[in-house]
C-alpha cells in the first residue's frame, strides 16, 4: 500500500494506547488517515500522537471508556467537531480475564463482556450515521482466534469474542447497501501488553510457540499492514468476513 492510500480519510481506533491499538493508529496516519486516538488512559494517548506527529501524521486524542454509553456518545460528538465524520472504526478495545469458570465473578465476567462486546456495538451505533451520510464506512473488529477455537480458562473471552464474530456478520448484511464494509481480524499470538503473562512465563511461552506453524509470535507491523489494506478502496468488495492472522495456528 502507498503511504497515501488512505488520504482525506478520518479514522477512529479505539484501545489506541498500547499494543495492537497503538501500531494500528501509526499506520493508518502513515498511510494518510487522520486518526482518532480513544482509550482511557490519557497520557499514553499523547505518547502515541507525538510519535505519529514526529511521522509527519495526524491524530487527536480523545478519553473514553468504551462501556460507558454516554462517554461513546460523546466520542462521536467530540470526533465529529474535531476531525469530520469519521470513515473507517476500528473497534480493537479489549480485555482478558483468564480463570477457571466457577472462579468468576459475575463483575468479572460482565466486565469482559461489556469491554469486548458492547463496546464495539456502542461504537458502531454511535459513528455508523455518518458513515451513512457519506455512502462509505470501513468497519474493523478486532475479533481473535478465540472467535474459532478456544481454550481452558477463556469462558468469557471466548464468548465475547465470538459474539463479536456474529455482529460483524451481521453488520455487513446490514451496511452493504451503504457501501460499507465491516470484517474481522483474529489475531493469534501477537507480543503486545495483553499476552505479556504468556510471554514472561517460559514453560507457556515455549508451549504456545510449539504450536504455532510459522514457530514464533506475530509481529504487531503486520497487524497494520493488514488493517490498512481492510481500510483502502482496494479491500471495497470484502465484507462479512473474518481474517485469521495467526501463523497457521487455528488451521491445525
Amino acid at each position: 500500500m502507498s503511504t497515501g492510500e488512505l488520504g482525506g480519510r478520518v479514522a477512529v481506533i479505539t484501545g489506541a494506547s498500547k499494543g495492537l491499538g497503538k501500531q494500528m493508529a501509526e499506520a493508518l496516519a502513515v498511510a494518510g488517515a487522520a486518526v482518532a486516538l480513544a482509550a482511557r488512559d490519557q497520557e499514553k494517548l499523547e505518547t502515541v500522537r507525538a510519535q505519529i506527529a514526529a511521522k509527519g501524521g495526524r491524530a487527536e486524542c480523545f478519553v473514553c471508556d468504551v462501556t460507558d454509553e454516554d462517554a461513546v456518545a460523546s466520542l462521536a460528538r467530540q470526533v465529529r467537531e474535531r476531525l469530520g465524520a469519521p470513515d473507517i472504526l476500528i473497534n480493537n478495545a479489549g480485555m482478558n480475564i483468564r480463570k477457571p469458570v466457577h472462579e468468576f465473578t459475575l463483575a468479572e465476567w460482565n466486565r469482559v463482556i461489556a469491554t469486548n462486546l458492547n463496546g464495539p456495538f456502542l461504537c458502531a451505533r454511535a459513528f455508523v450515521p455518518g458513515m451513512i451520510e457519506k455512502q462509505f464506512g470501513r468497519i474493523v473488529n478486532m475479533t481473535s482466534t478465540m472467535s474459532h477455537v478456544s481454550l481452558p480458562r477463556r469462558a468469557a473471552y471466548s464468548a465475547s469474542k465470538f459474539g463479536l464474530l456474529g455482529m460483524t456478520k451481521a453488520l455487513a448484511l446490514e451496511l452493504a447497501p451503504y457501501n460499507i464494509t465491516v470484517n474481522g481480524i483474529s489475531p493469534g499470538p501477537f507480543a503486545t501488553e495483553m499476552n505479556r503473562p504468556l510471554l514472561e512465563d517460559p514453560a507457556v511461552n515455549a508451549e504456545f510457540i510449539s504450536k504455532i506453524p510459522l514457530g514464533r509470535w506475530g509481529k504487531v507491523e503486520e497487524i497494520g499492514a493488514l488493517v490498512v489494506f481492510l481500510c483502502s478502496e482496494a479491500a471495497g468488495f470484502i465484507t462479512g468476513t473474518d481474517i485469521l492472522i495467526d501463523g497457521g495456528w487455528t488451521a491445525q
